[in-house]
């Protein structure tokens, strides 16, 4: 194997940025931040979403989203309050008036 091909592996810690929740993991990350946890010290990097934060792991139903990314996509693709019937009478209104248009040329 070619020597200095890959980048140094070692111990990051990664903190959730919407619950604060911390853990480390072995990466090839190189963030150039520094932290303490648990007495050692470890380079961090901050994600928006782990498992301390997603629905799925967590069982709710609402996603929290620190960058408002969620909130935008349901207000842009929400479903629209179906629009009510029209009554019959208007209905049979509107086609009599097409038929008189209709006569008159």
């Amino acid at each position: 194997m070619k020597k200095d091909t890959h980048p140094p592996y070692q111990e990051v810690l990664f903190v959730d940025n919407s619950t604060g929740y911390k853990f480390v993991c072995g990466s090839t990350l190189q963030p150039k931040g520094k932290e303490t946890f648990e007495g050692k010290e470890y380079p961090v990097y901050y994600v928006t979403v782990s498992s301390a934060s997603h629905p799925f792991f967590t069982g709710s139903k609402q996603f929290v989203d620190a960058e408002g990314r969620v909130d935008k996509f349901l207000k842009r693709y929400a479903q629209k309050a179906p629009q009510p019937k029209k009554d019959e009478g208007d209905a049979e209104q509107q086609q009599q008036q097409k038929q008189s248009k209709k006569k008159k040329k």
